[in-house]
């Protein structure tokens, strides 16, 4: 992908606070996503070069060094270009890294290493990939049985045009002069030295002299790859499946990072989800609540009927064991709770008022009476 104005890419000014960058960005990932525009090569071409974009201005540092006019045309002086983890100094080890080259330096000086250099050798260092996320919305019914699902994930990919060098095709990174490829440089001597990043190489070992014009030298370009994900049976709102070594490759041959999505379920109509459990609300007349009944109640694959006991009060539940959803890592059902709640008609024919007047005559006590009792003993 040849490098464009990320601002102009994004519609924003290069003035722009990162919360309008990442409310643009927003938006048009929303607009171009290949899940709207399916069969637009166009669009899925637009939604790569916006993913682009916000991967060099989203980030603090690469757009720091973007509007400085860096080597790389904002992916960083280095060849980071990929978030956590990228370059010296990444959340995916760069903190355990230099650690361990000050404690080569204190205990470990003058051994020799991987290609005659001391310390850790030439050759750049190998990088976990960083996990991705990514969402998906299922139906209720599909959270119930377990479904398949489609999904796009914007990543990325070895660049094709450098075969992931990051090097202009012709050429190759160089060992890095100032270091001799350990990645490191020292300060001090004897028991008192210490290591910090190489600052021509950013701890990379290597330097690259003429940058690759498609992946700027990160070695890596944006794409976007479909899965088929399998939604176990019995997932909640929020709930994670994590498919491992789908998310961002690692660099140098580290292994990748995994892909962790998150799935929203769209609401019922009839159910309400409650932990494992799922809660219906059953409507009865005032004779079926008075009199009991046998009434039909939905369950998740069917209809089935329950008995009502006669007096049955408003809001009393009755709870069918072992109808509820499937409880994730195959640890049995939920239960389905029907909760019954009367149905007062607003409107009554003159021989339903009639009926409620005579029911009225022979019924006896007050129910509120409770309410003040505690007056009648106070008097």
């Amino acid at each position: 992908m040849a490098t464009k104005d990320p601002y102009k890419t994004l519609g924003v000014d290069k003035k722009a606070s990162a919360e309008e960058i990442k409310k643009a960005y927003r938006k048009l990932a929303r607009q171009y996503h290949p899940d709207r525009n399916p069969d637009d090569p166009k669009a899925e071409e637009r939604f790569k070069e916006i993913q682009h974009a916000y991967d060099i201005v989203g980030d603090a540092e690469k757009r720091k060094e973007y509007d400085k006019g860096g080597l790389f045309g904002g992916a960083g002086p280095f060849g980071g270009g990929g978030g956590p983890g990228g370059g010296f100094g990444g959340a995916a080890g760069g903190a355990a890294g230099g650690f361990a080259d000050i404690l080569s330096d204190l205990f470990g000086a003058g051994k020799t290493g991987p290609g005659g250099t001391s310390g850790r050798g030439t050759g750049p260092r190998a990088e976990r990939g960083r996990d991705l996320e990514a969402e998906v919305s299922v139906t209720f019914e599909q959270a119930v049985d377990g479904a398949q699902v489609q999904l796009s994930v914007p990543t990325y990919s070895r660049c094709n045009t450098c075969g992931g060098t990051g090097a202009k095709p012709g050429t190759s990174p160089k060992v890095c002069p100032k270091c001799q490829g350990r990645g490191v440089e020292s300060q001090g001597q004897g028991l008192f030295s210490i290591s910090q990043p190489c600052s021509r190489c950013g701890g990379a070992g290597t330097v690259i002299e003429s940058p690759c014009g498609t992946c700027t030298g990160s070695g890596r370009t944006r794409t976007v790859k479909k899965y088929r994900v399998n939604i176990p049976a019995g997932v909640k709102e929020g709930s994670r499946v994590r498919l491992a070594g789908k998310g961002e490759p690692g660099r140098n041959g580290a292994p990748p990072g995994d892909l962790y999505v998150v799935v929203h379920v769209d609401d019922s109509p009839v159910f309400v989800r409650k932990g494992d459990n799922v809660e219906v609300e059953v409507p009865l007349s005032v004779v079926e609540a008075l009199n009991g009944a046998e009434v039909e109640v939905p369950t998740l694959h069917g209809r089935k009927k329950l008995r009502v006991p006669a007096g049955t009060r408003h809001g009393t539940v009755q709870r069918l064991r072992g109808e509820g959803p499937p409880k994730l890592g195959g640890k049995g059902q939920g239960d389905i709770h029907y909760r019954f709640v009367l149905d007062v008609p607003k409107d009554l024919t003159k021989e339903q008022r009639k009926a409620v007047d005579a029911l009225s005559k022979v019924m006896n006590g007050n129910p509120r009476a409770a309410l003040f009792a505690h007056e009648k003993k106070a008097s």
